[in-house]
């Protein structure tokens, strides 16, 4: 098996690594499929390519304002919707049109009138300062190519108080330059991402504070999937 199979498709080694199976059943995460069983929120769910289950462990509570980044199909901006009531609020956001569509279309099936989908990039959110109580995320802040600029965006939209918590792949230290370098591997959401290290700096330096890293599952040789939470507790840089 070549170092580009350990990451193409869903599985590893007989186990589910990516996408909606690790929200089946309690997946990884402890997250089960939305108990409504919608088809809007089901077929959203069935489209995730993420590598863990955010809305299982960012405690949302009723009336939170909630932000999705990289939403996708929709998914988690659906769980999130119900969480927290018809007195929050949840945006997704997302780059491609396409998707955007898929997601909102995913919504009215759902019948859920407490969500918004934004188009932009994760370096540039367009919401106004401290917004949002809760910033959540799966599997995406690791293809952005300057995690600086959006960990310190996310702060800004965060209010002062608000969570970070997201899933994501960490790179281990001793990551290989030629899986670095290997555009496969970029793609399958491994050679971009960070090491815990460079995670808990780099969301230190952009404003969050309290970060903790909790590792769910191998994805790759030399990469994991994990839980990363933090607070905003810090003055966002300029």
């Amino acid at each position: 098996m070549t170092g580009s199979d350990l990451y193409r498709g869903n599985e590893r080694d007989g186990t589910t690594v990516f996408g909606a199976g690790l929200y089946a059943g309690g997946g990884l995460a402890g997250e089960g499929a939305d108990s409504e069983g919608d088809r809007g929120t089901t077929a959203a769910i069935e489209a995730s390519l993420g590598c863990g289950v955010p809305t299982a462990v960012a405690a949302l509570t009723e009336g939170e304002t909630v932000l999705d980044l990289g939403s996708g199909a929709g998914g988690d901006v659906l769980i999130s919707a119900r969480r927290v009531g018809p007195t929050g609020k949840v945006f997704g956001l997302d780059m491609t049109p396409e998707m955007l569509d898929l997601a909102r279309a995913n919504a009215t099936a759902a019948g859920v009138g407490n969500v918004e989908f934004l188009e932009g990039y994760l370096e540039d959110v367009h919401l106004p300062d401290a917004t949002v109580d809760v910033v959540i995320s799966n599997c995406v802040i690791n293809l952005a190519a300057d995690k600086h600029v959006v960990l310190r965006e996310a702060a800004r939209v965060t209010r002062p108080g608000g969570r970070f918590a997201v899933s994501d792949v960490v790179a281990d230290e001793e990551m290989d330059e030629a899986t670095r370098a290997d555009m496969a591997a970029y793609t399958g959401c491994i050679a971009g991402a960070l090491t815990e290290g460079e995670y808990r700096a780099a969301l230190a330096a952009s404003g969050w504070d309290q970060v903790t890293v909790e590792v769910t599952h191998r994805v790759h040789d030399q990469a994991a999937a994990a839980i990363i939470r933090a607070v905003r507790t810090a003055a966002v840089p300029a």
